[in-house]
């Protein structure tokens, strides 16, 4: 009986964090068309719905209800297998993300461990899709999305190493408790190049603009997923959506503090210290993928050759250079961030 109990508890816990997820990623596509849309002087979603707000679930509606249709010469199964390789990495990463003070579904002292591990699992989605497709410009799209996603990767590796020298755990509850003292307490300040690499470098992880050569529309169609329809194409998309959404949680967790409030151990704390921790979380991530959007929005598409360069030439190694001043600044005990490391 306790098992069960047990069971049920596990399942409402993933519920809650499930279905919220699913409608904020419907309500990003649709503020992602109206903040673009304002930006270059458009309305945007006007018709559905008042001011369009009913949109998202129209694009559902009209995602589930089309024909996944598979292309002739098509691997069946790895077709079909491939958008769910996709999703899945993306939905487990969740179960170790603190969402309050005392709400994490699993909180495992390898936490950042674990991100890595299931965030990686995605590339082979890609690759699959690509090469089951049976199309040129799919597999030339998933082997570009391949080789950006590993190149950034490893920066992206590095910048975490950095976050945990500081923190001292791998656990990511610990990281957020070792960043109390408010706003110039937190990782950005000392850690600021690893903030900035792991950041753009997300970007470019998720295949999002001016990152998004695996579905250059110019060369590539649609890159990896363009043979692709119906709901094979939703979960392509809701993957792409979540981890956007991980990537904007993550900064906010290693080097914005979580759920901690900016104002702790200051004189207007009096004034905040009544909103609860997972507000100013919801707050930090909304900041991060308001940013992801305006990129969209502003920069143009880099070139191939340029994405390689950066990731491997120039993000790898200011990330080592950065976790070397680092490592001199904990052996000195540097205050307030590096002070209590042992």
């Amino acid at each position: 009986m306790q098992i069960l109990h047990s069971l049920y508890n596990i399942l409402v816990d993933i519920i809650t964090i499930v279905l919220p997820l699913f409608l904020i990623v419907a309500y990003i596509t649709y503020s992602e068309r109206k903040i673009i849309g304002f930006m270059q002087a458009r309305l945007g979603p006007s018709r559905v719905g008042p001011y369009g707000l009913l949109q998202p679930i129209a694009d559902v509606i009209k995602l589930l209800s089309k024909e996944i249709i598979i292309p002739s010469g098509a691997n069946k199964n790895i077709f079909i297998t491939a958008p769910i390789i996709m999703l899945v990495p993306s939905l487990l990463v969740w179960s170790v993300i603190p969402l309050s003070e005392t709400f994490v579904l699993a909180n495992i002292n390898a936490g950042i461990l674990f991100i890595l591990a299931f965030t990686s699992l995605s590339v082979y989605g890609v690759i699959l899709a690509g090469w089951a497709s049976n199309s040129k410009y799919a597999f030339l799209g998933s082997m570009r999305s391949a080789a950006q996603i590993i190149a950034y990767e490893i920066a992206m590796g590095f910048a975490l190493v950095g976050v945990l020298m500081a923190a001292g755990s791998l656990n990511l509850q610990e990281i957020i408790l070792s960043q109390k003292g408010g706003f110039f307490h937190w990782y950005w300040l000392p850690l600021f190049p690893l903030f900035l690499i792991y950041f753009i470098a997300g970007v470019a992880e998720t295949n999002r603009a001016p990152f998004d050569v695996s579905e250059g529309e110019s060369e590539l169609v649609a890159g990896f997923h363009v043979e692709y329809s119906g709901i094979t194409f939703a979960l392509f998309f809701l993957a792409e959506y979540m981890n956007l959404i991980l990537i904007s949680i993550l900064v906010s967790i290693m080097f914005f503090g979580g759920w901690l409030s900016p104002f702790e151990d200051t004189w207007l704390s009096i004034f905040f210290d009544w909103i609860p921790g997972f507000i100013w979380l919801t707050l930090k991530t909304f900041i991060f993928i308001f940013v992801f959007l305006w990129m969209r929005a502003t920069l143009p598409r880099y070139r191939y050759d340029q994405i390689m360069r950066l990731g491997w030439k120039v993000f790898l190694p200011i990330t080592l250079i950065w976790i070397f001043f680092e490592g001199i600044m904990i052996y000195y005990n540097i205050g307030p961030w590096f002070d209590y490391v042992k």
